[in-house]
């Protein structure tokens, strides 16, 4: 039908055009015949252009009129592949700042397919539809979370957000590796706490709204289970400035200005790329930290809901040692989860032969999954199962995602990976890790967790 409707406006445009104007028959036809105008070949071929592109424009927007959201929604993420070798030729850090204001800008498509029902969880009294969120680093001022949410992601994660502005070490700090890796030495560049919580404010004011406007009565059970963001789950990654002489001060503002709006909150203390920041995964230093910014976050006024679970992001590089002190603080606090693991200062093969390994920074990417899911393994096991732990480092696809559940993961991040390959790589590792359950036969992501530590 479409075809028929676009072929007959073609032929309307090409008569109307060649045969029909009144300049072309006053100029060109005689009063004794009536033949057609001698018309130059270019002009021809450029009139059967012009009707061959709007026919071809018109039967292909009536034949998307006529196919389902779903299959539109596929093709929308699919498309967006053939702007990943437009953004590999541009400088890492730019690429970065344009990919987060299209975000921000809407400019990315909407998933409006339902998750696989195999994949979704709830961790914290909170539902996530699936167990794939983008971690902190992408969003660091929390300007793109609703477009990043609306791509599809289960969570994601704002920051790292420091009390105080900073630029963050000097450029170039981003470098890419061919191994589908990153340097990076970024050191917290960010617009501040202020900033943030003015647009995470904003943000909640506007959910709050459009929740009272659908349900004049009191909230459903849907809508308490439901993130702080209304269309997913937010966490909130909190640094120190570096120059900041008390760490603890730093977080626990963080936490008095911007946990009201975070579904969890995490105390970033393994980024590489500050100075001391590692120091404070000693047990000693940790369990002081962890104590200060718990009593913040208890001594503030909570709803129904309750405070958002507080976690601890810890870095791959650690000893047998280090792990069984986390381990300890984290049972002995009752820390709510921990991230496992950030980026790491070794360089694993292959990526130690390439020249650009000697750049000083934190490396991510498919080189970090081996460590960073040795680490994973470890703590579910001196954690006992009983924490809830965030699988981060090298996770490239949905089966990357189902090795980090089954090493005792309950949720799973992405952020290298995510640079590279763009939207369409989020409904692939969602539809991948689903038939990885299904194949294993297990039911839901909760059984799967930690299987391969038991």
């Amino acid at each position: 039908m479409a075809l028929r409707v676009s072929r007959k406006i073609y032929r309307e445009i090409l008569n109307k055009r060649v045969f029909s104007t009144p300049l072309l028959t006053a100029r060109h036809c005689s009063s004794s015949a009536q033949t057609a105008p001698n018309i130059p070949h270019s002009a021809k071929k450029g009139r059967l252009l012009t009707g061959a592109t709007i026919g071809l424009v018109i039967a292909g927007g009536a034949y998307v009129s006529t196919v389902d959201e779903a299959t539109f929604c596929g093709w929308l993420f699919s498309a967006t592949k053939l702007l990943n070798p437009f953004f590999a030729l541009l400088d890492p850090e730019v690429a970065h700042r344009l990919a987060v204001s299209a975000a921000a800008r809407g400019w990315v498509p909407r998933e409006k397919r339902p998750d696989p029902s195999n994949i979704g969880l709830e961790v914290w009294g909170r539902k996530f539809s699936n167990p794939i969120g983008l971690a902190a680093g992408f969003d660091k001022n929390a300007e793109a979370f609703d477009g990043l949410l609306g791509l599809g992601f289960g969570f994601v994660e704002v920051g790292s957000v420091t009390p105080v502005p900073q630029e963050g070490n000097p450029k170039p700090r981003i470098f890419r590796l061919p191994e589908g890796a990153i340097i990076n030495r970024c050191g917290f560049n960010g617009e501040g706490i202020v900033a943030v919580a003015k647009r995470l404010g904003a943000q909640h004011a506007k959910r709050k709204l459009d929740e009272t406007s659908r349900n004049s009565s009191s909230p459903t059970d849907e809508a308490k289970h439901r993130g702080k963001a209304g269309s997913g789950i937010l966490g909130v990654n909190l640094g120190k400035n570096k120059t900041s002489e008390d760490a603890a001060a730093d977080y626990v503002q963080g936490v008095h200005t911007l946990s009201q709006y975070a579904d969890y909150l995490v105390i970033n203390v393994s980024s590489p790329n500050t100075p001391g920041l590692r120091m404070l995964q000693g047990r000693k230093q940790l369990e002081d930290l962890v104590k200060k910014v718990q009593a913040a976050r208890d001594e503030m006024q909570w709803g129904e809901e309750g405070p958002p679970p507080l976690l601890v992001k810890i870095a791959p590089d650690l000893s047998k040692e280090d792990l069984e002190d986390i381990a300890a603080v984290a049972l002995g606090l009752c820390l709510d989860g921990l991230i496992i693991s950030n980026t790491t200062v070794s360089r694993p093969d292959p990526v130690s032969k390439n020249p650009v390994a000697r750049e000083v920074g934190g490396l991510s990417g498919k080189p970090l999954f081996k460590l960073s899911t040795n680490i994973l393994k470890e703590m579910y096991v001196l954690t006992k199962g009983k924490i809830p732990l965030i699988g981060c480092g090298g996770v490239s696809s949905g089966g990357d995602a189902y090795q980090k559940i089954r090493a005792g993961a309950t949720l799973v991040q992405l952020y290298t990976a995510f640079g590279y390959g763009g939207p369409a790589l989020i409904p692939q590792i969602k539809a991948e890790l689903a038939e990885c359950l299904e194949r294993d036969g297990f039911k839901s992501i909760t059984e799967a967790v930690g299987v391969d530590c038991r």
